[in-house]
């Protein structure tokens, strides 16, 4: 593995006791907690206190018209999160306003994460929406935009690690959802692939729900896969 890759336990309830158990339980071996837009609207500000401490990886896909996602980005500016993540399709301006947005936090700012394409996504359903020729194409074309207009970094599929490292360097900072253990069920994620292989390929942090949530001992499983990552 050629950079450090780190691991990120995605708290997707919106059960704040749960979700602070979690936390609690996978804090030994994880970077970061992902708090998503279920919890978020469910709990709303003071939902956040479940990291308990933790680094927070607040996911809520930002996309709207480039002064709303403005207002947006600073209203959560307050909460300091480590990473906050945007919809690259809401183009160039958007990501362009909120990077402007961000930087009112000063040197505390988020790392602004593009959403390129869904890893829920496989290319028969990414026609369906009227963009041809397959996932990674539109990746690719999406992430230079991104990136471009002051985006820090993208989340994408496993699938498109290589293909982005290739393309972009190590500039962007990668954050790849779509993980499963070997042997594991792929659940509604159509782009999959293992922590080891995924931190081989050069993500900076992984993304794991279920896998974890839903163990038995979710403590074991977040130990489980960090040391997979870990090679």
């Amino acid at each position: 593995m050629s950079r450090r890759c780190g691991l990120i336990a995605a708290l997707d309830t919106t059960d704040p006791s749960q979700a602070a158990g979690w936390a609690a339980a996978v804090a030994p071996h994880c970077g970061m907690v992902k708090l998503g837009l279920e919890f978020f609207l469910a709990n709303g500000v003071a939902g956040m206190r479940v990291a308990g401490g933790a680094a927070v990886f607040l996911d809520l896909k930002l996309h709207d018209i480039p002064n709303t996602v403005a207002g947006a980005v600073r209203a959560v500016l307050p909460l300091r999160p480590r990473m906050l993540t945007l919809h690259a399709a809401g183009g160039a301006a958007m990501l362009a306003a909120a990077r402007t947005a961000a930087e009112a936090a000063g040197e505390g700012r988020p790392i602004l994460l593009a959403v390129t394409v869904l890893t829920s996504l496989d290319p028969a359903a990414l026609a369906e929406t009227g963009v041809a020729g397959g996932p990674r194409q539109q990746v690719l074309r999406l992430a230079r935009l991104a990136m471009a207009a002051g985006a820090d970094g993208l989340v994408c599929s496993p699938m498109e690690i290589s293909a982005l490292r290739d393309a972009l360097g190590d500039a962007p900072v990668l954050v790849v959802p779509g993980i499963r253990p070997a042997g594991a069920a792929a659940d509604d994620q159509a782009r999959t692939m293992t922590p080891r292989a995924a931190a081989a390929a050069g993500a900076d942090w992984l993304v794991v729900g279920r896998p974890i949530t839903r163990a038995t001992d979710p403590a074991a499983a977040a130990a489980a896969m960090a040391a997979e990552i870990a090679g």
